[in-house]
């Protein structure tokens, strides 16, 4: 049976539509379209093909992650937020800020779901130290950090990668979750709802001592997943290292068993922190966002998700993968 579930996070409606799983061609093939046939930038021994790296992890001349200047960034510079109308519809900013390139692994066909613990731990840290040199900038008020792998989620270059945009203001989605944090009258939204679920057990993935990975109720696109550190946090930045690393090897695992149960895809990974001078409630977060299906025109006329595949089917298979791995890891060590 359809059913409307009402996302608390950012207020929209979802349908949730399984009997359209059923007509065969839902789910798209990955496109298979060849990336630039240059040099990888982001390989060793090719470090002269970015800018000069602003942070590098590892020993000393064998870097493990890199974070560089984005070349062609979308927010640069340092010149003030200040709101010109330059008529009754026309108003406009600079697009001012910092935007940089995380490069997670020296190693060109490892994907984020194939890195170690370690690896996952540096990665993470990564995160904490830029974000930090973000808030320390004049005139940033917030910093997204995303993942885009694959043609379809929004990657130009395959070696494995990901992005750190530091913004003059606070984007509506973030703004829309805070409202939502804050209008919740039952203690932390997201504490509240990962006992909520780890209770009922079937849309649970996977969890430990430090994260928590289920399909939400909620889920607007099929296999979805959120991961919320047990630690209530409203900073990723402010964040223990050990939950830190343990909250990145959560993201690890999720992409993991996604990749195991449904093949080569394409993906989004969101992170979801509160901006740095926030005081209102919230819990950071990450949203791990397979690129299975297109948003078609009800969907973009009205801002209603509809998703093909119950996020209790999702959860369900994706735990059984996480067993299987989980077995696997433990008969390797």
């Amino acid at each position: 049976m359809n059913q409307l579930r009402l996302d608390p996070l950012s207020g929209r409606w979802v349908a949730v539509s399984t009997e359209r799983v059923e007509r065969g061609t839902v789910f798209a093939p990955r496109q298979q379209v060849p990336f630039p046939d240059r040099p990888c930038p982001f390989c060793p021994g090719n470090e002269d093909a970015t800018p000069p790296a602003l942070e590098t992890y590892g020993a000393e001349g064998h870097w493990l992650v890199r974070v560089v200047p984005n070349r062609y960034p979308a927010f640069e510079g340092m010149a003030p937020f200040v709101v010109e109308h330059r008529g009754p519809v026309f108003t406009e900013a600079p697009a001012s800020g910092i935007h940089e390139v995380l490069v997670f692994s020296p190693n060109h066909d490892l994907t984020l779901g194939e890195l170690d613990d370690t690896q996952c731990q540096l990665v993470m840290s990564a995160i904490r130290d830029r974000v930090e040199e973000h808030q320390s900038t004049p005139g940033l008020r917030y910093s997204q950090v995303i993942v885009n792998s694959g043609r379809e989620a929004g990657a130009s270059l395959e070696h494995p990668h990901g992005q750190l945009l530091g913004i003059p203001f606070v984007p509506r989605e973030l703004v829309d979750e805070q409202g939502s944090f804050a209008r919740f009258a039952g203690g932390c939204l997201l504490c509240t709802a990962t006992t909520s679920e780890e209770r009922a057990g079937y849309r649970i993935v996977d969890a430990d001592e430090h994260a928590v990975t289920f399909a939400p109720y909620w889920s607007g696109s099929p296999y979805e997943l959120l991961v919320v550190p047990r630690a209530h946090e409203p900073h990723l930045h402010h964040t223990t290292p050990a939950d830190l690393g343990g909250c990145g090897v959560a993201v690890r695992n999720a992409i993991a068993s996604l990749q195991l149960l449904l093949g080569d895809i394409a993906y989004n990974v969101i992170f979801h922190s509160a901006p740095y001078r926030a005081s209102s409630p919230y819990h950071w977060h990450v949203h791990v966002l397979p690129k299975l299906t297109t948003r078609a025109g009800f969907e973009l006329g009205t801002g209603v998700y509809i998703n093909v595949v119950a996020p209790e089917r999702a959860a369900e298979e994706l735990r059984a993968v996480a067993g299987q791995r989980h077995r696997a890891a433990g008969v390797a060590s």
